[in-house]
């Protein structure tokens, strides 16, 4: 018997749940190669795996133009990772309200090089709304290859779900922040309130419109830009929670996510202000809107991550694509859409240039996630059941 007939007839020995569990184990290895003898390793198991697996469902009798009768297979489907092969390939991004423009502005790009660099057709199926939502919608069934978030600590809530691998954020560069901003206080026309600081948004009379820092990622921003202003100027905890507790007796309604809170405050006209984004106020300001903005000299460096959903693009064979979406967005090309558009480049040849430098002001006093123990802690301390938020929800009852 040759040598590698013994394996084979081994495997074929097998029973197809345990062929299964073999094949599995190694289809999701990242097939990250540092030798020449891990690629023959690989490679002999592969093409023995794949010919005893043939042979197994070979016996079954299954049918592939049969939908019923006793002679079906009922074993599950294999996952197929063979999209490369497919001359179309379908990508499901799932990503946070206020991207959505960005998004659209850069998916033909890459769509286009995609095409000219693979002979591949992509077809992206999008998916938008506010983080925390499109988080718990990704946990509970929502099948993404790709989520651009609105903040690290929801994607390391997919990660601990099993669906992203450890160590997502060292995949790709700065440690897996794709787009930035800053908060942004946007009042009436000429201001009529006079607001300039976050100090303003806690006086008798002043309405604020924001989004739910439970279903929103931005407005879990904007509460950290909020407590920063308290901390980054010589406050502690307690003065912070006065302030901000001030603040949230301003606010009338907690809309889902950035762009209702958006919808209210410029196509229904409610509140005096609103925090948002400042990319959402550029945006609002290309579509030929005149805006009465301020960035506030203290303010939160806003970093929204992307990831590649290890468990869903394993299982429809679309790691190659979906991995070549994340490094497109870091590109040159697609960094100037999203600067185009209101994001801060994390480009850093993008950043110094004078029509990035023109484009967003210097903050003076910038707050970041580290400042506050990373976003675990954050979301104990502000944003759980019971923490900071609730407590402050409560007394405006």
């Amino acid at each position: 018997m040759n040598l590698w007939q013994r394996p084979l007839k081994r495997l074929q020995a097998m029973s197809y749940d345990k062929l299964l569990r073999v094949y599995a184990e190694h289809r999701t290895y990242r097939f990250r190669l540092n030798s020449l003898k891990s690629f023959v390793s690989l490679f002999l198991v592969g093409t023995v795996l794949s010919v005893a697996l043939a042979a197994c469902s070979g016996e079954t009798g299954s049918n592939s133009g049969s939908n019923s009768g006793s002679n079906s297979s009922t074993q599950p489907p294999i996952a197929s990772p063979v999209a490369a092969n497919k001359d179309n390939v379908e990508l499901t991004l799932v990503s946070f309200a206020v991207t959505k423009a960005a998004h659209e502005a850069i998916i033909p790009k890459f769509v286009q090089q995609w095409k000219k660099d693979h002979n591949q057709t992509v077809v992206f199926k999008q998916s938008y709304g506010g983080s925390g939502s499109q988080t718990r919608a990704v946990i509970d069934g929502l099948e993404a290859d790709v989520v651009h978030l609105a903040l690290a600590g929801d994607t390391s809530k997919i990660e601990k779900a099993g669906l992203i691998q450890p160590g997502w954020e060292k995949e790709v560069p700065n440690n897996g922040i794709v787009s930035k901003s800053v908060a942004a206080l946007v009042t009436r026309p000429g201001n009529p309130k006079n607001i300039k600081t976050w100090e303003d948004l806690s006086k008798d009379g002043i309405k604020l419109i924001t989004a739910d820092p439970k279903t929103s990622g931005v407005a879990r921003w904007n509460f950290l830009a909020l407590w920063n202003s308290v901390i980054k100027t010589g406050g502690d905890d307690v003065k912070a929670t006065a302030f901000v507790t001030k603040v949230y007796k301003n606010v009338p309604l907690l809309t889902k996510d950035a762009r209702e809170a958006t919808d209210a405050f410029f196509k229904q006209g409610q509140g005096d202000a609103l925090i948002n984004y400042e990319n959402e106020i550029i945006l609002a300001e290309i579509k030929g809107e005149k805006l009465t903005a301020i960035i506030p000299d203290v303010n939160i460096s806003i970093d929204n991550p992307i990831a590649v959903v290890d468990k869903n693009v394993d299982k429809h064979g679309t790691r190659e694509v979906a991995e070549g979406f994340v490094k497109y967005l870091y590109t040159p090309e697609a960094q100037q859409e999203f600067a185009k558009l209101g994001f801060r480049p994390v480009d850093e040849t993008l950043t110094l240039s004078k029509e990035v430098a023109d484009k967003f002001p210097k903050v003076k006093t910038l707050g970041t996630v580290a400042d506050f123990g990373g976003w675990d802690g954050i979301n104990k301390k502000f944003f759980a059941d019971g923490a900071i938020f609730d407590q402050i929800q409560a007394k405006k009852k």
